[in-house]
């Protein structure tokens, strides 16, 4: 397991060294440097590019909230560095001011409260995996203020709890069996009554429990919007260690491909409402079979659905993975047509293509709008095998072949010039299935090889 670099900052070389010796016993972590002021930190780290920084609040050279301005200032050049604040102050508003941009990412500890057991390996963990967390008494100094205006039952109180415990809505929701909408309008409610009457001390103390709720809910509302934009697993990807347009890293992957049969014709035929109902169905099921088989849903175009296994987490199983996603898919859209048969709507016919090879995956597009895509002449080959994949095939190419731990049962096509590269492939053609039997008599993609395909066009 790759250990996780953790960079140091406190202006006291006691703190320092007794920081490195905690940290010393576990095998997870390692230190990769250290600096005693706000100028050292924000260098050291930016040369070492630590996955966590650990830093005191104040420090030369005017020992106010250096620390965190400091790790901010990191957070910005880099937006995947975990940021453990300690500190010997359990004043809230230093909590306010170094969750102000979001709580991913964050944690807060007290110096006295680190010693006790693996708080802080525990923090350093948490952060790197763009988690968060507060010490227990800097969430009791949020509450204490608010629970001395009364009025709170149990479970108020328990809201009160996980809302400054930095827990974001959709987690609240679960714990408590609720809907992220239904703890929104709960959280609102509390603060209304909390509003209500209190002193001026108190008052403030709202304010600062509201502050950390808004910057919770904002940060939970840009990660979804990022979920909705890019595949699945990318925008976790990108919250946790960052990117930008133009990021790009060399990964070998398996690419899949999926076509429906004489989709042309069956648009022909099929209202256009319908079509789309059962295009929704289609691409369901589809995501489905390759989500549970670890791949990356890249993107649909028109009937056709583009995958990647080994991106954007590198694996070693990837063509394996897309093999199980391939006859998946052909299982479950065969479900599908005997289903649809049975209500005379038009079954879909599948072909399916893998490619193996080396890509460049890359975040392409601008900071407004960030496509994450694979890109390489195995993308390109793939594109070309699914075409030769009649109903309930699949088509490989020979480095897909190559690839795979146990060799299925498969007709080799021989070596083929596929259109628009100049070197040959041998592809192997797989049957994943009986196709259905309504499905099999539709099928209208010929069996041929893929040279014989190539001249017919």
């Amino acid at each position: 397991m790759e250990a996780i670099t953790v960079f140091i900052a406190d202006d006291s070389v006691f703190i320092r060294e007794g920081v490195r010796a905690m940290l010393s016993r576990q095998n997870d972590i390692e230190i990769v440097g250290e600096a005693d002021d706000h100028d050292g930190l924000v260098a050291g780290a930016e040369a070492a590019e630590p996955n966590v920084v650990v830093s005191d609040i104040r420090m030369p050279p005017n020992f106010h909230r250096e620390g965190i301005e400091a790790c901010q200032l990191i957070r910005k050049r880099h937006p995947g560095t975990g940021i453990v604040i300690l500190s010997q102050y359990d004043d809230p508003d230093y909590a306010i001011a170094l969750l102000a941009e979001g709580a991913a990412g964050y944690a807060y500890l007290l110096k006295d409260r680190i010693a006790e057991g693996d708080q802080l390996a525990r923090a350093i963990r948490e952060v790197a995996s763009g988690g968060s967390m507060l010490d227990p008494a800097v969430v009791t100094a949020l509450m204490n203020p608010m629970r001395r205006t009364g009025g709170l039952d149990a479970e108020d109180d328990a809201l009160l709890e996980m809302v400054a415990s930095g827990k974001p809505i959709k987690a609240i929701a679960v714990a408590t069996q609720s809907t992220p909408a239904a703890v929104e309008a709960r959280v609102e409610g509390l603060f209304v009554r909390l509003a209500e009457g209190v002193s001026a001390g108190t008052a403030g103390a709202l304010d600062r429990l509201k502050r950390m709720h808004s910057a919770i809910v904002s940060r939970e509302e840009q990660g979804e919007s990022l979920s909705r934009l890019l595949p699945t697993g990318v925008a976790d990807r990108i919250r946790a260690t960052g990117g930008h347009a133009g990021d790009s890293e060399q990964l070998n992957v398996t690419v899949l491909m999926s076509d429906i049969r004489g989709y042309t014709t069956i648009s022909e035929h099929t209202d256009p409402s319908l079509l789309a109902q059962q295009l929704n169905r289609h691409r369901a099921e589809m995501n489905r079979a390759i989500l549970d088989a670890g791949g990356t849903v890249m993107q649909y175009v028109g009937d056709a659905v583009m995958a990647v296994f080994g991106a954007p987490e590198p694996s070693t199983d990837h063509a394996d993975r897309a093999l199980v996603a391939a006859r998946a898919m052909h299982a479950a859209q065969s479900a599908v047509n005997d289903e649809w048969v049975g209500d005379a709507l038009e079954p879909f016919p599948l072909g399916i293509g893998l490619s193996t090879g080396d890509v460049a995956a890359a975040l392409l597009g601008s900071e407004e709008r960030l496509e994450y895509t694979v890109v390489g002449d195995a993308v390109n080959l793939c594109q070309r095998l699914q075409q030769f994949a009649a109903n309930g095939e699949i088509v490989v190419s020979d480095l897909t072949w190559e690839q795979f731990s146990e060799k299925p049962e498969a007709h080799d096509l021989g070596p083929n010039l596929v259109k628009g590269r100049t070197t040959p492939v041998r592809p192997r053609k797989i049957a994943a299935a009986p196709p259905s039997s309504a499905a099999a008599s539709l099928s209208s993609s010929s069996t041929t090889t893929p040279a014989e395909q190539e001249t017919s066009a």
